[in-house]
């Protein structure tokens, strides 16, 4: 679905266009931050007031772009949006203690979850994605609370209900979204391969999906390949990179064997990183090609540096 109509640049800003001003459209691309996030945050909390042209069209200029750099700092930093407004105009330092508002929105989801509640997890989702961009929510929501889910699930009775549940409620979700980004992305894509021993792994979803936001086209495969499958695939789809993602101690030498068969850009992504940090040290010396990062966060950060998204 193309953006609404009334941020598409026309006639009567064409003249604002050369003095300097810019779209909505625009901004999103230099900063990140999508045009739905940065209508919310302009609607519910005033954070961004943009000029407006007779037929309604938001324009930007400099000092725009570097106030919402300034609230994606504040932002990182786990300050709640509803708060940033008064930090940033009232030139406050951080609190030392800040309202959580990121661990009441996680509890929030723990007890929807608890309860196979899927239109609330659905819904407080899709509000949080309204508000922050994708590497934000990330940070402050997603892993945080994967990481209290796997404490709760620890020998718990009915865990397994509760994995089955969210786990195919994530994929489901950004599978949706990562299919409807595709379809409007050309170009090469990141493949993504599940070579841990968890099926519909949420980590690896996550670079999916992180990547997939930076206009990046996806494919994954949520299971394990054989070195020769892997080699026949990337033949196939020709991949900008492939991203290994897996949170197990694996076979190293059938993990070389494996990336022995790419020819691209691969990363090696998950707690496997930290188990085989001095293998994969000795094999990136020798594989100028091979990569590491230990979580969704850094594999998206390493992406961006080496022009992979």
């Amino acid at each position: 679905m193309r953006p609404a109509l009334q941020d598409e640049p026309g006639e009567d800003i064409a003249l604002a266009l050369e003095n300097g001003w810019l779209p909505i459209r625009e901004v999103a691309r230099q900063t990140g931050v999508n045009a739905v996030t940065l209508r919310a945050w302009e609607r519910r909390y005033g954070l961004i007031v943009p000029q407006r042209t007779p037929k309604g069209h938001r324009l930007f200029n400099a000092e725009h772009v570097q106030r919402i750099h300034t609230i994606l700092t504040w932002l990182n930093r786990g300050v709640p949006v509803s708060q940033v407004k008064n930090l940033i105009d009232s030139a406050q330092a951080c609190p030392d203690s800040v309202e959580n508002e990121w661990q009441a929105l996680r509890q929030h989801l723990v007890n929807a979850i608890g309860e196979l509640a899927e239109r609330r997890v659905d819904d407080a989702f899709n509000q949080a994605m309204a508000l922050y961009p994708p590497r934000t929510l990330c940070e402050q929501l997603m892993l945080p609370l994967l990481k209290e889910l796997e404490q709760k699930w620890q020998g718990q009775f009915g865990a397994k209900m509760e994995q089955g549940f969210f786990l195919s409620w994530l994929r489901s979700k950004f599978g949706a979204r990562i299919y409807h980004n595709n379809r409007q992305l050309q170009g090469a894509p990141l493949l993504l391969v599940n070579h841990s021993d968890l099926p519909l792994e949420p980590h690896l979803w996550l670079c999916a999906w992180l990547a997939s936001s930076a206009d990046c086209p996806v494919e994954v495969f949520d299971w394990p390949l054989p070195a020769g499958e892997l080699a026949l695939a990337v033949d196939h789809l020709q991949p900008r990179a492939v991203l290994l993602y897996s949170s197990q101690a694996l076979h190293f030498p059938a993990l070389a064997k494996l990336i022995s068969g790419v020819s691209c850009p691969t990363l090696i992504t998950g707690p496997t990183v930290r188990i085989h940090h001095a293998e994969l040290a000795v094999l990136s010396r020798d594989t100028p090609e091979l990569f590491v990062a230990e979580d969704p966060l850094s594999a998206h950060q390493l992406l961006i540096l080496r022009g992979i998204v």
